[in-house]
């Protein structure tokens, strides 16, 4: 009866450790015109969802190869769990940096910090929006922390690569420059998007997540 009572809380726990898609904060259209509802429908409910599932799986398979002490199978889970995993964290981050309420500029200390960094705030959108447009093939473009320097740094990532764990820095805004988020209503004209996207941009997340990494 003791082992009984052993599987009950165990069960929790590997229910609770899966990862699961967030909810939006708001609704696929309220980020219209900008982004229509159609890609925000796709690009949750769809391109997420894979990558939470999927990560799910390779987990899964992970412990497995643990458990039975295949380096060899924990090896090649690396660019599953890398792909996936990085998918995950870089959505999650991107649904939080949009808002219907969005655009305009940042106040208080991260435009403080950005002026600093990057002489002016239109200087800064001009290097990130240069950094989006020109990740080649699918990626993402990166406002981070580099809490070592104290600064604000600018970065491309390729693929699903999330920003810490591949830069070290801390994502403080990421643009999802994926085919996925902007085909269907901007086609293969990345930069119109990259423009309209700054409508849209949540600048009180951004600014949080800059107060956060700083303490």
């Amino acid at each position: 009866r003791s082992s009984a009572k052993l599987i009950a809380p165990l069960g929790c726990l590997v229910s609770r450790q899966k990862h699961t898609l967030p909810d939006l904060p708001y609704d696929y259209g309220a980020l219209e015109p900008h982004i229509n509802a159609e890609i925000m429908q796709l690009h949750h409910s769809k391109h997420h969802a894979t990558y939470v599932n999927n990560l799910n799986v390779a987990e899964e398979k992970y412990k497995e190869a643990l458990a039975k002490g295949d380096v060899t199978a924990q090896v090649s889970l690396q660019p599953a769990l890398r792909f996936n995993g990085g998918g995950h964290i870089n959505h999650t981050i991107f649904w939080t940096n949009l808002s219907p309420n969005g655009g305009g500029e940042p106040t208080g200390e991260l435009m403080e910090a950005i002026k600093r960094d990057f002489g002016s705030f239109a200087n800064f959108k001009e290097k990130l929006t240069a950094v989006s447009v020109g990740v080649q093939g699918s990626g993402w473009g990166w406002l981070g922390y580099n809490k070592e320097q104290g600064r604000l740094q600018i970065a491309a990532c390729a693929n699903q690569d999330p920003l810490q764990g591949t830069t070290g820095l801390i994502p403080l805004l990421g643009i999802d420059v994926w085919e996925h988020a902007y085909y269907l209503q901007y086609k293969n004209v990345r930069p119109d998007y990259l423009k309209a996207i700054w409508n849209v941009i949540n600048w009180e997340n951004v600014s949080s997540r800059y107060a956060t990494c700083k303490k």
